[in-house]
């Protein structure tokens, strides 16, 4: 009796953990939230937050913190020192305020095969985790994912349009939900 019931606990035991919940409406990835104004900017209202939830000083394009893209050189995931300042204060930001959360989307151009640029978009983002966490971030704020070649931030086939979509994206979640993601 006991050598059917410990296959069966165990069974129960695995099936029961799970380390991340997954929402009922979830259809994949978590995709940045298009809302707000055309400038890539929601705009802010009552209470000194945008439409999303977010404080102003995430969102005011005269903010550091409104910067949200770490951009890379081609086929490259090392933060490049003219961004290090901006990770920095994403991390500051992140140490002073625990409610929040972030989202790393790393994202690449459309040259290479699917895996190859799921994987370049894995370690983009992982880059960036690893420097806010290094910086202070506790790593429970910190996701990072990859969106491959599948979200670019500009149309076309040339190096301008490629290098804009080199890069890992920071989205804001505020502890009650609201937020970008």
């Amino acid at each position: 009796m006991n050598k059917l019931l410990i296959p069966a606990f165990v069974s129960a035991l695995i099936l029961g953990c799970s380390t991340t919940p997954i929402p009922d409406d979830a259809s994949g990835a978590p995709v940045e939230s298009r809302g707000g104004s055309r400038s890539g900017v929601a705009p802010v209202v009552a209470g000194g937050v945008d439409a999303n939830g977010l404080p102003r000083e995430l969102t005011d394009p005269k903010s550091k913190l409104a910067q949200r893209s770490i951009y890379f050189d081609l086929d490259k995931y090392e933060v490049k020192s003219e961004y290090q300042d901006l990770v920095a204060a994403h991390a500051k930001y992140l140490v002073a305020n625990k409610g929040f959360k972030v989202l790393i989307q790393g994202n690449t151009d459309e040259r290479g095969s699917r895996e190859y640029n799921l994987s370049l978009g894995q370690k983009r983002s992982d880059a960036v985790k690893r420097s806010l966490v290094l910086l202070g971030a506790r790593e429970d704020q910190v996701e990072s994912v990859s969106l491959g070649e599948e979200k670019p931030k500009a149309q076309g086939a040339d190096e301008s349009a490629w290098a804009e979509n080199r890069r890992a994206d920071i989205l804001y979640k505020a502890a009650d939900g609201r937020g970008e993601f």
